[in-house]
């Protein structure tokens, strides 16, 4: 099962990671998860379909307590859960999977290595022509020990996408499925306890094989890393401040700003350090044709609430079709709102009751100010009530704190 190393022309894993590391019979502990508990009348008040249903409003950090005397004691990876940041831990096995020239686009069945550097050729179609996807989920513990994935089946689907668009073999979707259940349970101790953050599942797949030329490659990498995090924004669940690009942009229609490829990253990237520079928390990009349109924020999709309407931009090639996103729109409708996808102007942001980000990484992220050719907005609910209501019922499915009426959870013992 283990190896140090994949005797192939391309790949090869190097100074392996060692398994000695200790472990730590964790009593779990309810953190404030800061979900702003004064809100609740406020939902009520202006949303009463909530108020029929008490479940949508209470509180995740009273739930988890109430489940403390339900809770095994796991053990866990030595690590200050309570202060879970968002960046890499290293953990203890990888997953390898490879398509090899010749192979017509079939995968071979993949293995768990130790987590270590990999080696590629200096021709690879990944280094030389960007010829890579990523995709990005997350895994909870449940009080009672188990795990679970949320909705792997549609990261599977969106590869399956951006590989047609790129040129690329991709994994079925049971092959995808089942690597990422293999490599969770395999890193289950870097899992955080209820409450305290998630497993963030990172699937890569790459054109590992040598190319010169312009051309696809002929071998391709299927590769699943894992690190434990906590909340992707330093404010947490408190509102962050946003500034509208209105000279760069992060896609053109035609091109491939619709599928999770990794050069969409790279060119946020000179905008937002820009912007973090000057205090805010991200960038929001409009469209390159008319620039008066919102597209999406760096790594998350945008959402603005005006009365009983959520309305977000729709997804037409240029905006990544976000499962986070799709999620939060099933969500919404299911709780009564109006959900819109559409074009969404920037004047209609201006004059939002509400802001919020969705992704994968952030969930839902209150927005509290954007500022936009200087002038700067400010929104008055701050952790805005819709924000507040969509975060707590799509964060209890995640947790396995609510039943799962949609199927979207995969639940792994």
């Amino acid at each position: 099962m283990e190896s140090s190393a994949v005797h192939a022309a391309t790949i090869r894993l190097t100074h392996p990671i060692s398994s000695s590391r200790p472990f730590l019979s964790h009593p779990f502990k309810p953190s404030n998860l800061n979900l702003n508990l004064n809100l609740n009348l406020k939902l009520q008040h202006k949303f009463p379909l909530a108020s029929h249903n008490p479940s949508l409003l209470q509180p995740l950090s009273a739930t988890l307590s109430d489940a403390h005397s339900e809770t095994e004691n796991v053990e866990l990876a030595d690590l200050d859960w309570d202060n879970l940041g968002f960046g890499l831990q290293t953990t203890d096995y990888m997953y390898v999977m490879k398509c090899p020239h010749g192979a017509e686009g079939v995968f071979s069945k993949g293995e768990l290595k130790r987590f270590g550097n990999i080696e590629l050729n200096p021709s690879a179609g990944v280094l030389n022509y960007g010829q890579g996807l990523f995709e990005g989920l997350k895994a909870y513990r449940k009080h009672d020990g188990n795990i679970l994935l949320f909705r792997p089946q549609e990261n599977a689907l969106r590869m399956r996408m951006g590989a047609e668009r790129m040129c690329m073999p991709s994994p079925t979707v049971e092959q995808f499925v089942e690597a990422v259940k293999e490599t969770v349970l395999a890193n289950k101790r870097w899992v955080p306890p209820p409450g305290k953050g998630s497993l963030y599942i990172r699937p890569l797949l790459m054109g590992s094989g040598p190319v010169l030329g312009l051309a696809p490659a002929p071998e391709y990498t299927f590769l699943i890393y894992v690190s434990p995090v906590g909340n992707y924004f330093k404010e947490g669940l408190a509102p962050i401040n946003l500034i509208v690009e209105n000279e760069l942009h992060r896609a053109t229609p035609g091109g491939t700003g619709g599928v999770k490829t990794i050069g969409n990253y790279a060119a946020v990237l000179k905008a937002q350090s820009a912007a973090k520079a000057r205090g805010y928390s991200d960038v929001l990009y409009l469209d390159c044709v008319h620039k008066k349109y919102l597209e999406e924020v760096s790594s998350c999709n945008i959402f603005v609430v005006k009365g009983n309407v959520i309305s977000t931009p729709a997804v037409k090639g240029t905006i990544l079709p976000g499962i986070t996103r799709k999620s939060i729109i099933d969500v919404g409708r299911s709780q009564g709102f109006q959900v819109e996808e559409r074009l969404v102007s920037v004047d209609e942001l201006l004059d939002a009751d509400e802001v919020f980000c969705t992704g994968t990484a952030v969930v839902v992220s209150p927005v509290g100010s954007v500022t936009y050719l200087g002038d700067r907005v400010s929104y008055r609910d701050g952790v805005g009530a819709v924000s507040q209501q969509l975060y707590t019922a799509l964060t209890r499915l995640q947790m396995g704190l609510a039943e799962d009426e949609m199927n979207w959870t995969v639940e792994l013992r």
